[in-house]
Parts: structure tokens; sequence; C-alpha cells
């Protein structure tokens, strides 16, 4: 079987370089380029961010290209209609990329109810230590969690809040039933929740979905935490809100934020760098996952986390 990789020299070196002497006992593997163009004819390419689109035009270059072994999550952007079409597999490590997303979001979900940050902020400022004249607003007990979007990291969430008291809802118009979370409408969600968690995909009908009216359905000193992308969240009326609710952002629309948004300057907001996914030794994971698939494609086995055709626009 020959192979080989396309990818931003940045992310072969991340992902790609630790495991390449696995990749070549396994096939015939190389080279990893930028432009497709520079790619000679193979059965299987591994790709990564920075694979430029893979098109009609590109394909008509890779003749007997058979499957695709995505290192990252979202196969949005690169790997175009053309590839279904002509019956080419996709895999993903959308499934690997989620573990680190949910456990950055759990973490937050849990430090804001504590209110870590702020209280430890107090406590530097005062040097006084207080812990019986603390309202009954702060804690993770009995805490409405509300999850938006049963997507791979929705659910990825809701099973690492299983061991938590915490009651947990979810919203998902394609799903009636997640194990371990309430069922609820849009409006519910927002009205019942202490902290509302963004995980859907960023499509035409979600930009702009959490709106002004839901926000304003939070509580006072509610939550809103985004992981996903920063359009599906309308920052005009977020930036309003702010003052009332709290806010976790690891996206924004744009990235970065231009250096005069109100969003930087309010205490409420929490902004890290689209830090969630996969970074330093978690690029390991994704490499582990690809060595997988790339064995199991040249046993002859299908691959464990295909991306459908008709799924790809939602898997984030």
């Amino acid at each position: 079987m020959r192979a080989a990789g396309a990818m931003s020299r940045e992310a072969e070196n991340a992902v790609l370089a630790p495991v390449l002497h696995q990749l070549t006992a396994l096939c015939d593997f190389g080279p990893v380029v930028q432009d497709l163009a520079d790619l000679p004819d193979v059965d299987l390419l591994v790709t990564g961010w920075g694979c430029p689109p893979i098109t009609e035009e590109a394909l008509r270059r890779l003749p007997g290209l058979k499957a695709i072994v995505h290192t990252a999550g979202s196969v949005k952007g690169f790997v175009t209609d053309a590839c279904w079409e002509r019956g080419i597999a996709v895999s993903s490590a959308a499934r690997a990329n989620a573990v680190p997303v949910a456990e950055y979001t759990v973490a937050m979900i849990l430090l804001t109810g504590k209110r870590v940050l702020e209280r430890a902020r107090d406590y530097r400022a005062t040097r006084r230590m207080e812990l019986y004249d603390v309202p009954d607003t702060v804690g993770n007990f009995g805490t409405t969690v509300g999850i938006l979007s049963a997507s791979t990291i929705g659910r990825r969430v809701v099973e690492l809040l299983r061991p938590h008291d915490l009651h947990v809802l979810v919203h998902d118009p394609f799903v009636t039933e997640v194990d371990g979370a309430e069922p609820v409408s849009l409006t519910d969600l927002f009205r019942r929740s202490d902290v509302v968690s963004v995980h859907t995909p960023l499509l035409p009908e979600t930009t702009g979905l959490v709106s002004r009216e839901l926000l304003g359905l939070l509580r006072d000193d509610a939550v809103l935490i985004n992981t996903a992308r920063g359009a599906v969240v309308d920052q005009d009326a977020l930036a309003e809100e702010a003052g009332r609710i709290r806010a976790v952002l690891d996206v924004t629309d744009p990235e970065v934020l231009p250096p005069d948004h109100p969003l930087w300057r309010n205490d409420n907001v929490l902004i890290t760098p689209h830090l969630a996914g996969s970074q330093g030794n978690e690029w390991h994971r994704l490499a582990r996952h690809a060595v997988a698939e790339v064995r199991r494609w040249a046993n002859g086995e299908p691959f464990d986390t295909p991306v459908p055709a008709e799924r790809r626009e939602r898997i984030a």
C-alpha cells in the first residue's frame, strides 16, 4: 500500500513525526507535502491541519486514492464533496480530539461553580480567608448543567459529569435520548441551567444560535461556556449580558478578538486561546489514532471512526 501525508509543517512535526517509523512499517509511506500538486499517486492520504482542499481537480492527479485518514477533528474545508462522490473512505480523529475538549469543559464547569478564579483574585487582594460568608449559589452540589448539542464532545462531557452531584440537561434537535442527561427544549435549556456549555457545530442554521433572547433567559450569575465555534454565539449580545452572567470562551469570532473588544475588559469573562483541543502531549493521542486507522486499512478492515457523507457537516 502506498501512502503519503498532506498537512502544514507544524502539524507534521507535532503529530506525524513521532510515529513516522510506525507508518513506514505499515506501508510505503512518504512524502509529507503542503501542496497537493507535489503528491505522488497514492492509495491512502494522511492529512492534518494546513492540508489544502482535496478538490475534484486534485483528485484527478490521485487516481489511485481510496482512503483519507485525518489526524485532527473536523474534515470540513478540505475533504470536499468530490471525495465522497468518488467513494473515498474518510476517517477523522474527532473522537480522539474530543477528549481534551471535554476535559477542559468539565474543569471549567467545576471551577466556575466554585468561583475559583474570582475568589483567588480577591484572596490575593485582601489576604483574608472567608469560609462561611459564602452565598448559596457557590458550589457544585445540585448544579444544573445544560449541554447544547449531543455531539461527540457533548456526549463525552455528559459521560465525564456522571460521577458528580449535578443535574445534566441536553438539547439536540436530532437526538431524543442521551444516557445521563434529561432532554429539553432549547429555551428550557437556557432557562433552567446554571451552566450552559456549547458543543454545536457551526452551520448556517447554528450561526448566532445562542442569541440575545436565549442569553436573556439565563439566570443572574449563570455561566456560558463555548468550546465549539465563536460564531455560534451572538458576541455583541454576550458583551452586553456579561455584567449579569459569566462566560468562558475558548473560541471567539474572529480569533483573535480586536484589542478594543469589550469582552477583553470584562472581569466576568475568561477568554482562553483556543487551547481546549489537542495540544502538547495530547497530539500523541491523535498520532496513535492515525496509526491505528492506517493499520486497519492496510489489513483490509474498515475504519474505526469513519466520516459518512451524510454526517460530514456535523462532525466538529
